[in-house]
């Protein structure tokens, strides 16, 4: 490393144009370092990305991503680049019962956190009052106690039928909200995931719950926003650009396509934990103790099916569908660049691994008569355009003692570091943990120079009761 040219302005290769490779981008590329990203495809978003629909031209999320009050790092990545803006805020949660009834979660004035959200609880009338008040009995639990991740602890659907809950209120309230956090099902997750989400998610904070949904394709705000933004800052992107080898030899040396070498003073290898082992050489694989076990890791899937019918078939912008294969609906609105008056919509199938292997149309016949039975009008509108999007590796399944696997940004390798939501970040796998491992995968490159950076953002602020009621871990 240049001494004194690298602590001014170091020099950092980033693999990967995902939310964890774009956020170290972002506070690197602001902090006065020279920084190159590469990306293996077209466009950047990593599985934050959109495609061309062939049949509409329309382009297409390949799934709905939603962040929520809570993701603080989400936020400030979104504010420092610009597409804030680009973001709808939904206080109302549109809970859509077995009954076919509407419920609405939302936060009340008059209560704080952890309180809050207890008047409209008390309203989902699709689950009993017994249950109601043994899921309120639980999450007191739950926030009373101090869960440590470890491979002997049950999953959150173990510990629940200990804590005496119904397989109603598991169908109906726990799975509801645990399997969309966590793209995961409850009998997999650990206890620890699921208490982060809840915890954080809904009770810690009056904001905490609020949704956060993109008014344009992530395509556009991950990627074309963005490249826009990076030339501005002076940072070099590299599109279809995909890095062959990533290898070190006194210091980090990538391999390009071409097989030009990239020497720089630092290289964040941003990937999917199941890529890893191709990109890196077998010298440096070799010292990454924890690389065998995190490649062991498991994925769990998530399907999109995408929906253009030739009238509105609800005029809500968002449902949270219980007891039945469609999770939640996004109504994206009517297509302003046809006369066909279509309108589209998205259902998001979380955990979808029971969708293997189905065809296709009955995937969505099925999801149409779901529809059907809450909307009237989905049963007599007609189907112009259907697409079932499958993202196989949408999120690493957060099983117990998972947290123990997790490496560290920096790895033992000078010069070397690793981010993406599979890495030590305390969270689930969220755009949320993406963003904070790549601004901690910034912070230590500064401190690797001697130089002091604070990207991470802090949580939300918990108010007096919450911070006297929840315990911490």
């Amino acid at each position: 490393m240049n001494s004194v040219a690298a602590q001014c302005a170091p020099s950092v290769a980033i693999v990967g144009g995902g939310l964890a490779g774009l956020a170290a981008a972002v506070a690197l590329g602001t902090s006065g370092c020279q920084v190159d990203l590469f990306e293996a495809r077209r466009s950047l978003g990593g599985r934050a990305a959109s495609f061309r629909d062939p049949s509409t031209g329309e382009m297409v999320d390949h799934c709905q991503h939603v962040s929520m009050g809570c993701c603080t790092n989400l936020a400030d990545f979104c504010r420092r680049t610009g597409i804030a803006e680009y973001f709808r805020r939904d206080h109302v949660l549109h809970f859509i019962g077995p009954d076919a009834k509407r419920y609405e979660l939302e936060a009340t004035r008059w209560l704080p956190a952890p309180l809050h959200l207890l008047g409209s609880f008390a309203r989902l009338q699709y689950l009993s009052l017994s249950d109601r008040f043994r899921i309120g009995r639980t999450l007191w639990n739950l926030m009373r106690s101090r869960v440590v991740d470890d491979i002997a602890q049950p999953t959150v659907g173990q510990w629940l039928v200990s804590q005496g809950q119904s397989t109603a209120a598991i169908e109906h309230f726990w799975s509801v909200i645990l399997v969309s956090a966590l793209g995961e099902e409850i009998d997999r997750a650990s206890l620890s995931a699921a208490r982060k989400v809840l915890i954080d998610g809904f009770l810690a904070a009056r904001e905490a719950y609020i949704i956060e949904i993109p008014k344009a394709p992530l395509g556009t705000l991950y990627g074309q926003r963005l490249e826009h933004w990076f030339a501005e800052q002076g940072i070099n992107l590299h599109l279809n650009a995909p890095i062959r080898r990533v290898g070190w030899d006194g210091c980090p040396m990538l391999v390009r396509a071409d097989g030009q070498e990239v020497r720089p003073d630092f290289a964040i290898v941003a990937l999917p934990w199941s890529k890893l082992s191709e990109a890196l050489t077998v010298d440096v694989a070799a010292r990454l103790p924890w690389l065998a076990e995190i490649l062991q890791v498991k994925a769990a899937p998530i399907t999109g099916v995408h929906l253009w019918f030739d009238r509105p078939i609800t005029s809500l912008p968002h449902a949270v569908i219980v007891g039945r294969l469609s999770q939640w609906i996004f109504n994206r609105g009517p297509r302003e660049d046809t006369a066909a008056g279509e309108h589209y919509y998205q259902v998001v199938i979380s955990a979808s691994r029971e969708l293997a292997g189905r065809d296709r149309q009955a995937i969505v016949g099925e999801v149409c008569r779901d529809l059907a039975a809450i909307w009237p009008a989905a049963g007599s509108a007609r189907l112009l355009h259907a697409r079932v999007v499958t993202e196989q590796g949408a999120v690493f399944s957060s099983r117990p003692g998972l947290d123990q696997l997790r490496p560290a940004q920096q790895t033992a390798i000078p010069g070397l570091l690793v981010a993406g939501d599979w890495t030590a970040t305390h969270w689930p796998a969220t755009m949320e943990g993406a963003v904070r491992s790549g601004y901690l995968a910034a912070e230590s490159v500064l401190r690797s120079v001697g130089r002091t950076g604070h990207f991470l953002v802090p949580d939300l602020r918990r108010g007096l009761l919450a911070r006297l009621l929840i315990k911490a871990g």
